[in-house]
């Protein structure tokens, strides 16, 4: 070979040096199959809100221990709903005198349900205290409802029995209404299972017939008070007397702080 062709040789073997090293390697291809999977993203539960004054609503939590609070003054709704019904002008007691109580009660399923009650503002703390007293006991309540208008010909034959406290409405005795206020009228008493706690006269007359089976008091039934038992003491530590005491007639149901 002359001296002239091996340069050309040569020459042609740098250039091919070079232009291979300055391409760029071939990209492999990526089989998703076969990549490590991205860790999986773990969801979190949000902190729950703390408990008591300072937390959300206590009745927010599920209902297996009690909660209750007082609302004073009364909601605005409220006092438009019981303006003509419950409450009227010539009441002896103002809308703002009266307080709104919620809180959960054992009910006769033996399910926490939640009820309100309106009663006054005076005495909201005690009779909330007394309603954790009867949480704790486990006594059982059948319904905590606001009182409905009082209607002096209604049929007095009912098998509700509804726990309740203020109504501005008459005595009623077995006999009917009387012509004074009831403590009702105050928001200074309360009536407990009122079918299983009838007012019986002396003669053992009870004017509600659904409720004539609870007139023996030796039963011990769901929902009925007795002398001694936990509702009565418990109405007795914040200075209510029970109308099962009472010499004439009794009205199991009923509680209140005038005695009467």
């Amino acid at each position: 070979m002359t001296r002239a062709a091996s340069a050309v040789l040569a020459l042609a073997l740098l250039v091919a040096a070079c232009t291979s090293a300055a391409d760029p390697p071939p990209r492999r291809s990526v089989d998703p199959a076969t990549t490590s999977p991205s860790p999986p993203e773990v969801s979190v539960p949000p902190t729950p809100p703390p408990e008591g004054p300072e937390g959300d609503d206590p009745f927010a939590a599920q209902r297996t221990r009690f909660a209750g609070r007082v609302i004073d003054p009364l909601p605005p709704s409220l006092q438009y709903e019981m303006r003509g019904e419950t409450w009227e002008p010539g009441c002896p007691v103002p809308l703002g005198d009266l307080a709104l109580l919620r809180f959960n009660y054992w009910g006769f399923d033996g399910e926490v349900e939640r009820g309100p009650m309106v009663v006054n503002a005076a005495v909201a703390e005690d009779v909330l205290g007394v309603f954790r007293e009867l949480f704790q006991a486990r006594f059982p309540i059948r319904r905590v409802l606001l009182a409905k208008r009082f209607r002096p010909n209604a049929d007095p034959d009912s098998r509700g029995s509804v726990t309740a406290s203020f109504n501005c409405r008459p005595v009623v005795t077995p006999d009917g209404p009387g012509d004074t206020f009831s403590q009702h009228s105050y928001g200074l008493a309360v009536d407990i299972n009122s079918l299983q706690n009838p007012y019986v006269r002396e003669d053992g007359f009870v004017r509600n017939r659904f409720a004539r089976p609870y007139v023996d008091r030796s039963q011990d039934l769901p929902g009925m008070i007795h002398q001694g038992d936990v509702v009565v003491r418990a109405f007795a530590a914040i200075g209510w007397e029970w109308g099962g005491d009472w010499s004439s007639g009794k009205d199991y149901m009923h509680f209140s702080l005038a005695n009467r």
